[in-house]
């Protein structure tokens, strides 16, 4: 039933803040890896385990979240969710080895991924079914603004101060918002007390959990161990394909009720808007990691400087998310929306790549302001696409489903993104050096000044000559590096362009914001 005055303003700055939060311990530990391999005295490639177990976790529980709702009950499920994310994060804190801290984070997870699933739903239960566009903007804000803090968050904390406060500042939030949820968060009529009536399908779980988080392993770990030359990359590999093709097997030719309903995929609205999720989450995972890296190696960013220049044109963004959502909740069609998305996406990748190496913090304004924009009219239509053409009790699979597509397209983008930037490095660093001769006059007279500049502050003329060497390999790898990052968001530019044809397939019916039902709030993000 859908919320009022008061109660309804606590249960949207309870359900974004959950949201955002978990969102942003998807980024935060990125810009502090290199502090927690040293306290921890493990390698950076060990500890970006921090990272893969936590992106596993989310990914597998993400499509159960609709079952698990329906089972313990949403607002149980909800709160417990929200502690056991809480705990986990002041463990995290206190973690003292690689494999404890690898433990919370997992843990960690499993909770987040309900908060971010269960968020929207309850979200969508306290607006009236023709405001739900608007809540859909609403947790759009979210969606973009919880990756892109993160950095920032995350730059500043360690600029400031040490590692173990990227999981503290949780803490505080988490309590708020159990205790918001547990005294403003309405219960539904008989919810939890039919688990006699539901089907626990073990084998499908399980089945899942190989699938995907296999999977999950194999894009986010796949760059750091060289890919097939890694037994364990083999192995997963196998694993995965053996557990996705038995899943989607079992789901589709069980009699009884599946844990995830795979049948509504026969949807052609809802594949099509799957797909477009899968490119949305490609570009936004993808931008997020392949810009602050760009900002860092080859312009020379702080990591809170890399932040800081991608949150202030974000915001611009976000605050366009309610707009747009007002102006669907009026009846206005989701194509021209998700096109102007797509091609202002294109053009951020598209101007980001004539960007200079030497750049200020305003050079990046304009292109980010465009991917910002792009992010928040593709985001809210795709949201409510995901419903169009389906019935009410099919809601929380299609959700749950266009939602994971989100999640694996970002990991895929991230893991593409890596493969094509070392490739590219590498051959234009061979173009570059194959372009320099050892006996140039110009390569000379450079080895030659550095070695000046070096032995006229101490250095003997050897250890001089050596580190002017050393200088110049730093440069071409810059230069290599500078080239590699353009190539790429042109790439990403093209990658969007060419989906953009299937955004003329997708249907809107006819009132279709009346008929978006309540059963909107039983659906798993």
């Amino acid at each position: 039933m859908p919320a009022k005055g008061f109660s309804k303003f606590i249960i949207v700055i309870t359900t974004i803040t959950a949201a955002v939060m978990e969102l942003i311990d998807t980024s935060i530990v990125n810009v502090a890896l290199t502090d927690m391999a040293g306290s921890l005295g493990v390698s950076i490639e060990d500890v970006s385990w921090v990272i893969t177990s936590y992106a596993i976790a989310n990914v597998i529980i993400i499509p159960l979240t609709g079952f698990l709702a329906e089972y313990f009950g949403r607002k149980n499920y909800y709160l417990v969710s929200m502690i056991i994310f809480t705990i986990a994060s002041y463990m995290c804190a206190e973690s003292s080895s690689l494999v404890e801290i690898v433990i919370w984070r997992f843990v960690q997870g499993v909770g987040g991924g309900a908060l971010l699933s269960t968020s929207q739903a309850i979200l969508f239960g306290a607006f009236e079914k023709k405001d739900q566009p608007v809540a859909a903007g609403i947790f759009g804000m979210g969606l973009v603004l919880g990756p892109t803090l993160g950095p920032t968050l995350g730059g500043y904390i360690i600029e400031n101060g040490s590692w173990p406060e990227i999981f503290m500042i949780n803490i505080p939030i988490g309590i708020i918002a159990s205790i918001l949820t547990f005294f403003f968060i309405e219960k539904e009529a008989n919810e939890g007390k039919n688990k006699k009536n539901i089907y626990i399908d073990y084998p499908g779980i399980g089945l899942l959990a190989a699938g995907i988080g296999c999977l999950q392993y194999v894009l986010e770990r796949g760059e750091t161990e060289d890919w097939f030359s890694s037994p364990s990359i083999r192995l997963c590999s196998v694993i995965a394909a053996i557990g996705l093709v038995g899943f989607v097997w079992r789901q589709l030719t069980m009699k009884k009720k599946p844990a995830v309903n795979l049948k509504v995929l026969g949807n052609k609205n809802l594949s099509l808007t799957t797909m477009l999720t899968f490119v949305s989450g490609f570009g936004l995972f993808t931008s997020v990691f392949v810009y602050p890296v760009f900002a860092q190696r080859v312009v020379g960013f702080t990591a809170y400087y890399t932040g800081l220049a991608l949150l202030a044109p974000t915001l611009l963004g976000v605050m366009l998310m309610p707009v747009v959502g007002k102006l669907m909740s009026k009846g206005a069609p989701a194509q021209p929306f998700v096109l102007a998305g797509f091609l202002f996406f294109a053009a951020y990748c598209w101007q980001t790549s004539k960007l200079g190496p030497d750049l200020n913090i305003w050079d990046f304004f304009i292109p980010l302001a465009l991917r910002a924009f792009g992010m928040a009219f593709i985001n809210l239509p795709l949201i409510n696409q995901a419903v169009v053409g389906l019935s009410p009790k099919d809601y929380a699979s299609g959700i749950a489903l266009n939602n994971m597509i989100r999640q694996l397209g970002g990991a895929f983008g991230i893991a593409v993104a890596n493969i094509y930037i070392r490739q590219e490095y590498m051959q234009h660093r061979s173009d570059i050096l194959s372009n320099i001769p050892a006996d140039s006059p110009t390569f000379m007279d450079r080895v030659h000044q550095y070695t000046q500049a070096f032995v006229s502050k101490g250095s003997d003329a050897a250890s001089a000559l050596q580190r002017a060497y050393k200088v110049i390999d730093l440069s071409v790898d810059k230069q290599a590096y500078y080239l590699a990052y353009m190539d790429t968001f042109r790439v990403i530019a093209l990658f969007f362009i060419c989906v953009i044809p299937l955004i003329f397939f997708l249907k809107r019916k006819k009132g279709q914001q009346e008929k978006t039902s309540d059963d909107v709030s039983l659906s798993a993000h």
